[in-house]
């Protein structure tokens, strides 16, 4: 009789720093919470965070995990070349470290970065103009949202200077002919912005889909903008997200326990 692999993973807790643990609790659950809003594309595209305390580890998924699977303990300790720095029986995959070492050595500023492969972001990411101001959502990226022309797959080392070239100081981002990118000083903001995108790209495929579209003028697109903005100077802190993260992971805890282990 055929037998089915345990994924039970020994606990880390006790080897890492509080902090680390407390950050890998935190990305574990955005796996888990990105799966629940089905952005997920089977075991591939990633979540990175840095590790606490450093400017040259993170935390990656583990190669072959569902994401709705995966736990604090099970997730990867990478260098920025690529290299596992803490024992575990996976790996990881290629080319989603070329994408996620690119941002986190291009932008010390940034501590989590998520990249997607839904069909909303996808589709709007094969459209010659983009994400189009068709609805408030969409004009939190009103003229910041930054733009990766395909290259092929992420193998190449090469592509990493050329993506943080053109992600420059943005926390969003659309790989042309691939899927979205958001990025921020938390987990919790990352995810937010995500969340904010994938909505922005649903809408604009629905929108597309009926009648002739009405978009708002240009002075009210800068103004929204500058109100989006506003909005994020005014909680630096991160409060709005931390506070919706907190209502998140109390969500999580009762469809999808077990990633804090």
């Amino acid at each position: 009789m055929e037998t089915v692999k345990s994924l039970s993973t020994a606990s880390v807790r006790g080897i890492v720093t509080e902090e680390e643990w407390r950050k890998r609790v935190d990305l574990a659950a955005c796996y888990r919470l990105v799966a629940y809003y089905g952005w997920t594309d089977l075991i591939f595209t990633h979540i990175s965070t840095r590790v606490p305390g450093t400017q040259d580890y993170f935390l990656l998924n583990p190669y072959g995990l569902m994401f709705e699977e995966i736990t604090a303990s099970s997730l990867v300790k990478l260098d920025t070349e690529g290299e596992v720095v803490l024992e575990t029986d996976y790996m990881v995959n290629a080319a989603g470290f070329t994408i996620h070492s690119a941002i986190h050595q291009g932008r010390p500023d940034i501590d989590c970065v998520i990249h997607t492969h839904t069909v909303s972001g996808m589709a709007v990411a094969a459209q010659k103009e983009g994400l189009l101001p068709l609805a408030q959502t969409s004009l939190e990226f009103y003229d910041n949202l930054a733009y990766h022309d395909y290259e092929g797959i992420a193998f190449d080392l090469d592509e990493r200077e050329r993506l943080v070239d053109d992600l420059a100081d943005k926390d969003a981002m659309i790989l042309r002919n691939h899927g979205l990118l958001t990025c921020g000083k938390s987990i919790a903001n990352a995810f937010m912005t995500m969340h904010s995108l994938e909505k922005a790209c649903q809408l604009q495929i629905a929108a597309q889909a009926g009648g002739e579209l009405v978009t708002p003028s240009e002075a009210v697109c800068q103004h929204t903008a500058k109100q989006f903005q506003g909005a994020t100077d005014e909680n630096a802190e991160g409060s709005l997200a931390q506070l919706a993260w907190d209502a998140l992971l109390r969500k999580l805890d009762k469809i999808n326990p077990g990633y804090d282990t």
